[in-house]
Order: structure tokens, then sequence, then C-alpha cells
């Protein structure tokens, strides 16, 4: 199977996701967190910089209960839903 490229707009909301994830993240080690989402801190890095805009949807769930914020939040930051709030 061959994969589409991804448009501007899926390249621009993994940069979001990233970013929100990063801030979610707060103090805590990337690490951490990998380790708490079952995923390598490596595969965390490029979420967080956008160098892997499209995460599998397990992942996503993953990082979401590591984080503790909901995947409908995380669905809409990708969105483009407007401002979040870091976890507390």
């Amino acid at each position: 199977m061959v994969r589409l490229p991804l448009t501007p707009e899926q390249v621009r909301a993994g940069a979001r996701l990233g970013a929100s994830l990063r801030e979610f993240r707060g103090q805590r080690g990337l690490d951490e967190v990998a380790r708490a989402a079952g995923m390598s801190p490596e595969t965390l890095r490029k979420i967080e910089t956008g160098r892997l805009p499209s995460p599998a949807f397990g992942t996503i769930v993953r990082l979401a209960d590591a984080l503790g914020v909901s995947v409908e939040k995380l669905a809409d930051i990708w969105r483009g839903g407007g401002a979040f709030e870091a976890a507390s």
C-alpha cells in the first residue's frame, strides 16, 4: 500500500499536537512519559517536534493516558480547536 504524502494542514496539525504534548508533559521528563506510554523516547521526541506528524491512534491513546489528558482534547488540538490548558 502506498501512503499519500501529508497535506500542509496535516503537517501543521502534527506540529500543534506535538507542541501541546510538550506543554502537557510540563516538568516530567521525556523518558518518563515515553516509558509510561510504552514507546521509545525518540518516538516521543519525533512526535513533539513534529517530525512524526501523524502518529498512530493507539500511540495517541497511550500518550493521553500517560499525560492524564483526554483523547478528545488531543483530537480538538489536532483539528485546530484553539487554546489548551496544560494538565496539572
